[in-house]
């Protein structure tokens, strides 16, 4: 046991297992939180992309200081103006309804800033505040929620100057995420704001697609590879906290059977130290692991997501409404019928190509164009039938359908494969 942890009691549960802040036996890796601190000093929007659970909120809450940024949480049902509106009350403006009309018609919004502003206090209302020697009059201002000139200027016109953080980016339809796109150029270069992008997807310049000016103007850092030996610490220093040594045998099938996924390697050590009774730290140094089947371990937490991905597997059969050529439930055949160790990797476009031609109904009188579409739309689907966090996502610039969570494959290796594929009508 390291005696530097000896003198202090550590939760079991603040130490391994899923948490909202940053877990205690959290492991720098150079080629990604070395990557970010670099590129955050770019003064260039950083984008870090991932699969889920894989660290990606993690490291930007490591990384950065809490009053270092604002954070807005996305949904699917934010556009452009609801992500601007959102952007500027956490940054302190009160926004209402104005009277006035923008140029397309749509109503614009009054913003009146409400907070602290360099030592200044500023109300609602107009009235003036006095901080010392000075004084401040609150102005509203109009502003039309689309116009990224209007949002840049109510955030310089309070000296605004924080990283803007948006969480969970994957959430917004593809056409808010393509507005949005071509809003991040002017603030690159209108603007000395930086916007830090969180999203589940395996795709390096997946911005860029949208928008092509973006090409040097957005940096992107991938938090979804763990090394066997970045795992191997990550377990090794939380039962350094705990005053515990897990049981090599344990650890090797745990690292192993994980498939590079930092989230069940922390919940299989979170529930070892459970069954042997470890609750927080302790003196005697006993040995976790020893005897337990990981193998089932890592099962019995995957099959806990049972539900979620039936429901993935249902809603992509469904679709988005009923079609002739049913292409989201086609979709599943190349999923359900290749080794799982094989497509652990992604699914090219082409292998679609070439099994659709010889399952669908259709044959080689399929149109590929069918099969292009219903992949790119593949991300909004899952987001549309409330599958969160998604389950896979269709890499444009490979041409390839990623697993971007990683627990389904071993989810899906304990299933009966006939079985699924009957419910689904594809049993071909």
């Amino acid at each position: 046991m390291n005696s530097l942890f000896a003198e202090k009691i550590y939760q079991r549960d603040d130490v391994f297992g899923l948490s909202r802040d940053i877990p205690l036996n959290y492991v720098e890796r150079e080629g990604v939180d070395g990557k970010f601190n670099a590129c955050i000093r770019t003064n260039k929007h950083v984008v870090i992309y991932g699969s889920s659970k894989q660290g990606k909120t993690c490291l930007r809450k490591h990384c950065l200081a809490t009053d270092d940024y604002i954070m807005v949480q996305c949904t699917n049902n934010l556009d452009l103006a609801g992500l601007n509106s959102s952007i500027l009350k956490r940054a302190g403006f009160e926004l209402t309804q104005s009277t006035t009309k923008t140029t397309s018609g749509k109503m614009k919004a009054s913003a009146l800033f409400k907070g602290r502003l360099i030592g200044i206090e500023i109300s609602a209302g107009g009235e003036k505040e006095n901080t010392g020697e000075l004084k401040i009059v609150s102005q509203p201002m109009e502003i039309d929620l689309e116009d990224v000139n209007d949002i840049i200027a109510a955030l310089k016109s309070i000296n605004f100057d924080k990283i803007i953080v948006l969480e969970d980016f994957h959430y917004l339809t593809p056409e808010s995420q393509k507005s949005f796109s071509f809003t991040l150029k002017a603030f690159h270069e209108t603007s000395p704001y930086i916007f830090v992008i969180v999203g589940v997807w395996l795709e390096d310049n997946k911005l860029i697609i949208y928008n092509g000016d973006l090409t040097g103007r957005v940096v992107s850092v991938n938090a979804d590879t763990w090394s066997k030996e970045e795992l191997e610490k990550v377990i090794s220093d939380g039962a350094a906290l705990l005053g515990v040594s897990f049981d090599p045998n344990f650890v090797d099938q745990v690292v192993e059977g994980s498939r590079g996924s930092i989230y069940i390697v922390q919940e299989a050590c979170r529930r070892a130290c459970a069954k042997d009774g470890v609750n927080a730290t302790v003196a005697n140094n006993p040995t976790v692991g020893a005897g337990l089947a990981a193998r089932q371990l890592i099962k019995e937490i995957v099959d806990e997501q049972s539900a979620r991905y039936n429901a993935f597997i249902t809603g992509l059969s469904e679709g988005f409404q009923d079609t002739e050529l049913e292409m989201f439930k086609w979709m599943l055949y190349p999923i359900l019928s290749e080794n799982i160790d094989e497509i652990s990797s992604g699914i090219l476009y082409r292998s679609f190509r070439t099994v659709l031609r010889e399952k669908h109904p259709r044959g080689h009188d399929l149109n590929p164009g069918n099969i292009t579409q219903a992949l790119n739309s593949i991300s909004s689907l899952q987001v549309k039938k409330d599958i969160k966090p998604i389950v896979v996502d269709y890499d444009q610039t490979q041409k390839k359908l990623n697993f971007v969570d990683r627990g389904f494959l071993l989810w899906l290796a304990h299933q009966d494969i006939n079985e699924i594929k009957e419910d689904v009508g594809i049993n071909v």
